[in-house]
C-alpha cells in the first residue's frame, strides 16, 4: 500500500490551503452563554447549513497518521468552503497523545476560534477540554467518538455514528456464513473508544450462542494504526492456531498483516470491517488461495465529518441546524451474495483511497500525492 512520505506536513498542507481565506473574522460565537448566531437563516447560494455571520473554523484530531484521517480531513476542509462564511479554517493533530489534543483545543479557544469541531480519540478524557471550550463561548462539535457529557450541557452536539448498527450487520453476516460458530478476533482503536463498544454492543445483540467466542483482547487495542494493527495482528496469529473471523473497524489497517497467515501455513479467515482499496485489492488478489476468505465491508464513514462540520457551521454562523445528528454508514460490499456490491479493487489507484467515500476516487488519489 503507497503511503505519503510525510501524513503529518500533507494534513498541515491540506488545512493551510483548502479555503480561499476573505480574512480571519473577529466576532466571537458564544454557545455556552447561549449566544450564538440566530438561527435559520442561510447565505444566498450556499447550503442551507451556512448562515451570515463570519466565523473563523477548527477541525481537531487525537491521531491524524493515518490515510483515513488525511481522506476525512480534506472531506472536512471541502464542506468547510462551500461556506463563505467560514473565513478562516485551520487544523491540528493530537498525533495520539491525549495531553496534546487538549493543548490543541485550549490553543484554538486562546485564539480565538469560533467553532471547534473534534475528533475526540481519546473519549472521556477529552472531556473537560471540550466543555471548557463550549463554556468560553465557542461552538464545540465532538464527532464519531463519544467523549460523555450532554449535548447542550458540555458541548454543542456530539455528532455520532450508528455503530451498533454496524455491529449488529457483521454479526448477522457472521451468523449466515459462519453457521457452526467459530473465534472472532476484534480489532478496534484506542482503549476504551466508544466505536468499539457501540460495536460489540451490536454484535453480541445478535451473536448470543456460546458457539462464537471472541478471543483475545475485546477489542484488541490498535489506535487505528496500521504499523501497529501489524504488531497485534502477527502476534495474535502466532499466538491462536484458529481464528475463524476478524472483526475490524478500520480495514485497510489489516493489509500489512494477513500475508502472516499463510506464512503459518493457514487460509485468511472471514473478516468483517470497513472499505478501503488496499483491503478490496487484496481480496482480489489472493482470494484464490484462501478458501476461508469471505469478506463483507460497511463504509468507511470518511463523511461522518462532514455532518459535524455543517453542525458546527450551521451553529456558529446562524444557519440551518441539519435535522440529522446521527452519521448512518451502509454496508459496502459482500463477496457472498454480491450485495450491495462485489468487492470493489480500483488497481490504478492508491491503496489508501475509500470508495464508499463522497470524495472521489480521483480526487482522493491526487490528494496523496501532494
Amino acid at each position: 500500500m503507497k503511503r505519503p512520505k510525510s501524513l503529518a506536513m500533507l494534513v498541515m498542507s491540506v488545512a493551510a490551503a483548502s479555503l480561499a481565506l476573505a480574512g480571519c473574522s473577529a466576532t466571537t460565537s458564544s454557545s455556552g452563554s447561549g449566544s450564538t448566531a440566530e438561527a435559520g437563516t442561510s447565505v444566498a447560494g450556499a447550503p442551507s447549513w451556512c448562515g451570515p455571520k463570519k466565523i473563523s473554523l477548527g477541525l481537531l484530531d487525537g491521531f491524524g497518521g493515518n490515510s483515513w484521517r488525511l481522506v476525512t480531513t480534506a472531506a472536512g476542509a471541502d464542506e468547510a468552503k462551500l461556506c463563505p462564511s467560514v473565513t478562516s479554517y485551520e487544523y491540528a493533530d493530537g498525533q495520539g497523545d491525549t495531553q496534546k489534543a487538549i493543548s490543541d483545543i485550549q490553543g484554538m479557544v486562546a485564539k480565538g476560534v469560533n467553532a471547534l469541531v473534534v475528533f475526540p480519540d481519546a473519549g472521556q478524557a477529552m472531556l473537560p477540554a471540550l466543555r471548557s471550550a463550549y463554556k468560553a463561548g465557542v461552538v464545540t462539535v465532538p464527532y464519531r467518538v463519544d467523549p460523555g457529557g450532554k449535548d447542550g450541557v458540555d458541548y454543542d452536539a456530539w455528532i455520532g455514528a450508528d455503530f451498533v448498527t454496524d455491529g449488529k450487520n457483521w454479526g448477522n453476516w457472521l451468523k449466515t456464513n459462519l453457521p457452526d460458530g467459530g473465534n472472532i478476533l476484534f480489532i478496534s482503536g484506542p482503549k476504551g473508544n466508544s466505536q468499539a463498544v457501540d460495536e460489540l454492543k451490536g454484535m453480541k445483540t445478535v451473536i448470543t450462542d456460546s458457539k462464537y467466542v471472541f478471543i483475545g483482547e475485546t477489542p484488541e487495542v490498535t489506535n487505528w494504526d496500521p504499523a501497529l494493527t501489524q504488531q497485534v495482528l502477527t502476534a495474535d496469529i502466532a499466538k491462536y492456531p484458529k481464528i475463524d473471523a476478524i472483526v475490524s473497524d478500520f480495514g485497510p489497517s489489516l493489509v500489512g498483516a494477513l500475508p502472516a497467515f499463510a506464512k503459518s501455513g493457514r487460509s485468511v479467515p472471514a473478516i468483517v470491517t470497513s472499505d478501503g482499496n488496499s483491503l478490496g485489492c487484496f481480496y482480489t488478489d489472493n482470494s484464490a488461495a484462501n478458501p476461508d476468505f469471505k469478506l463483507m465491508t460497511v463504509a468507511t464513514g470518511n463523511d461522518n465529518v462532514r455532518l459535524a462540520v455543517d453542525y458546527a457551521v450551521a451553529k456558529a454562523t446562524g444557519g440551518v441546524l441539519p435535522t440529522d445528528t446521527v452519521f448512518k454508514a451502509p454496508a459496502f460490499e459482500d463477496s457472498v451474495s454480491g450485495k450491495p456490491s462485489a468487492v470493489q479493487c480500483k488497481k490504478d489507484l492508491p491503496g489508501d483511497i475509500y470508495l464508499s467515500a463522497k470524495m472521489s476516487p480521483a480526487d482522493q488519489a491526487a490528494l496523496l500525492k501532494k
